[in-house]
């Protein structure tokens, strides 16, 4: 796995462990929720997470970009199918969104590369 999404997923997981160990309802209830809109449903895993990633993009959240790109490329989207969904999400953030295109671009590269 390449540097860049190990430091990532160790990143993630070790605050998420912290937050969670706090038991607080809401926010357990919160990552629920999260976690279930993603699972199989009427449409695909793979059309919720370049769903995810259109709404990520145009709110500028790098961090739920890289998840949503993560979990998109284990779902078996091609490097095309985020690019046209990135253009859908540039379209509709207005240019402000191309610094996060930039990173997405360079994360989904990590992921390509895997060292």
């Amino acid at each position: 796995m390449h540097k860049k999404v190990q430091e990532f997923n160790d990143y993630r997981q070790k605050m998420n462990e912290k937050i969670l160990a706090t038991d607080n309802k809401v926010i357990k209830r919160i990552f629920n929720l999260d976690t279930n809109t993603y699972t199989e449903g009427h449409l695909s895993v793979k059309t919720k997470e370049l769903l995810g990633l259109v709404a990520s993009a145009v709110l500028r959240c790098d961090d739920c970009i890289a998840y949503h790109l993560e979990t998109a490329y284990k779902n078996g989207v091609t490097k095309e199918e985020m690019m046209e969904t990135m253009s859908i999400a540039t379209l509709v953030g207005g240019t402000i969104v191309i610094p996060h295109l930039r990173r997405a671009v360079e994360f989904w590269e990590a992921l390509e590369s895997g060292n």
